[in-house]
């Protein structure tokens, strides 16, 4: 990692076939794969690879993606995927995940900024992470301006969605 990522995870890609448009560049779907990508990385080098996650019989779901172009990524670019969280609850069960994707020669070609939470994989509904996960959750990079999220309420809905009277 160089200083230009502010230390955040990384990982290096190749546009492949696969990812171009009719347009001889990257597709936006493809950002969202190399974003998704990226993420469980982080859990896979961190102890918790896709086969742990069914063992626990949880998985990150993402709610909302907004994703934000700069630079055109064309075939067989080399790009860097940067992973930071903007935002989590304490309890780990919300968060708001920052990927970047940077061309070689430092352009910064997109931004992804995804919402989720994580899934009880039987129960489905939201659940905090077990403490193990939440453990390594906390250890991700920070993206400057990081805030707190307020807990899931113990209906298991956000705080925010819960019913007013």
């Amino acid at each position: 990692m160089t200083s230009q990522f502010d230390g955040r995870y990384t990982k290096e890609f190749l546009a492949g076939w696969a990812t171009m448009d009719i347009n001889g560049h990257m597709a936006n779907t493809s950002y969202l794969d190399l974003a998704a990508d990226v993420r469980m990385a982080f859990f896979a080098e961190h102890g918790f690879p896709p086969s742990e996650l069914r063992r626990l019989a949880i998985g990150p779901v993402v709610r909302k993606d907004e994703v934000e172009y700069f630079r055109e990524v064309g075939l067989h670019d080399k790009v860097t995927v940067t992973y930071a969280l903007l935002a989590m609850s304490a309890d780990g069960a919300r968060f708001t995940i920052e990927n970047e994707i940077w061309s070689v020669g430092g352009e910064r070609a997109a931004t992804v900024r995804s919402t989720g939470g994580w899934l009880d994989l039987n129960a489905r509904k939201l659940v905090a992470p077990p403490p193990a996960l939440l453990a390594v959750f906390s250890k991700a990079p920070r993206a400057p301006g990081f805030v707190e999220l307020p807990p899931l309420a113990k209906s298991g809905r956000h705080r925010e969605d819960a019913p007013r009277s």
